[in-house]
């Protein structure tokens, strides 16, 4: 008798977990685009963030995302992504940081001024004026990829501010042997970090990630639109980061330094991990095994926790 009920209830469960996949799956393939903001709102509610916007002075318009307290973290998404790249990331930070995470000015739900400057240098004033709005004096900063480039030209500008830096795999570092990325467009003219359609964004999608989190194609594609949507103005951004070196402009920069890279790295060459080392006399290097582009989306805790040791060891000092 008692096999019997046990039987029962387990058979029950078995139903009731297969009916919520089945209607999660149908979800997801009949309403794509409502299942993509549920999950962008649940991996924000889950990392204690909330969007916000503010208009500076000059009329710029910013949209990013805040929580936490503690000191200020500024995290700064790279070329084609938008503040939705940390969330998964920063749950490991809010409750010791103030986190803020801007869509940069041309991505996002920022503003797309379309004749505007996007130089590395430009969107680091116009980054340290978001900072002034928001109260700010002193901050810590990361970024990743073209972040990266923009947190440390940051940093080079506004030296007694940025207590610390926290690079992934940032861009700007030139002088690294080619990257896959690189010989793409030097042997092919075409780049594949430029998005006209849905399967340019898939290919991308598997680009940049070597373990890249399951998202389904439905929802993919719902993503793709945005990137679809600011193609010709990420073709003028892209060729004003690469026009920008930023190797003079952070040499000898004494602000400590925290450089993370993935080893399957396909965009930019892990042996720029070294170059930025050599030209910063205060940083440090992981090299995280079996990752590729984005850390924070692939391995979001590793990620973390190697930030909060760096920080920890700051604050031991």
């Amino acid at each position: 008798m008692k096999r019997t009920v046990v039987f029962r209830i387990v058979f029950t469960l078995g139903v009731v977990l297969l009916a919520v996949v089945v209607s999660s799956i149908g979800f997801v393939y009949l309403a794509p685009e409502t299942a993509t903001r549920v999950l962008i709102n649940g991996e924000r509610w889950r990392a204690g963030l909330e969007r916000k916007e503010i208009t500076l002075g000059d009329g710029t318009r910013y949209v990013y995302l805040e929580g936490g307290q503690g000191e200020p973290l500024m995290l700064l998404h790279g070329f084609g992504a938008n503040k939705d790249n940390f969330p998964r990331v920063a749950r490991f930070l809010t409750p010791h940081y103030r986190v803020i995470v801007p869509d940069h000015i041309g991505f996002g739900e920022s503003a797309h001024p379309q004749d505007a400057d996007y130089s590395p240098t430009k969107q680091a004033e116009r980054l340290h004026n978001l900072a002034q709005a928001l109260g700010i004096q002193t901050l810590h900063v990361c970024g990743s990829s073209m972040g990266g480039q923009i947190a440390l030209t940051y940093a080079a500008l506004h030296r007694s501010e940025v207590k610390s830096l926290w690079l992934l795999a940032p861009a700007g570092i030139w002088s690294a042997p080619p990257s896959e990325l690189r010989k793409i467009l030097d042997e092919t003219g075409q780049n594949p970090l430029l998005v006209r359609n849905e399967e340019d964004f898939a290919r991308l999608f598997d680009l940049v990630m070597n373990d890249p989190p399951f998202v389904p194609r439905p929802m993919l594609n719902v993503v793709a639109q945005e990137r679809i949507h600011n193609y010709s103005l990420e073709q003028r951004i892209f060729k004003q980061i690469i026009e920008d070196s930023i190797e003079e402009r952070i040499r000898g920069l004494e602000t400590p330094t925290l450089i993370i890279w993935g080893d399957r790295d396909r965009l930019l060459s892990v042996e720029s991990a070294d170059i930025l080392h050599n030209l910063l006399p205060n940083s440090q290097v992981i090299i995280m095994l079996n990752i590729g582009h984005a850390p924070m989306l692939e391995r979001p805790q590793q990620t973390a926790d190697d930030y909060l040791r760096f920080r920890a060891a700051l604050t031991a000092l």
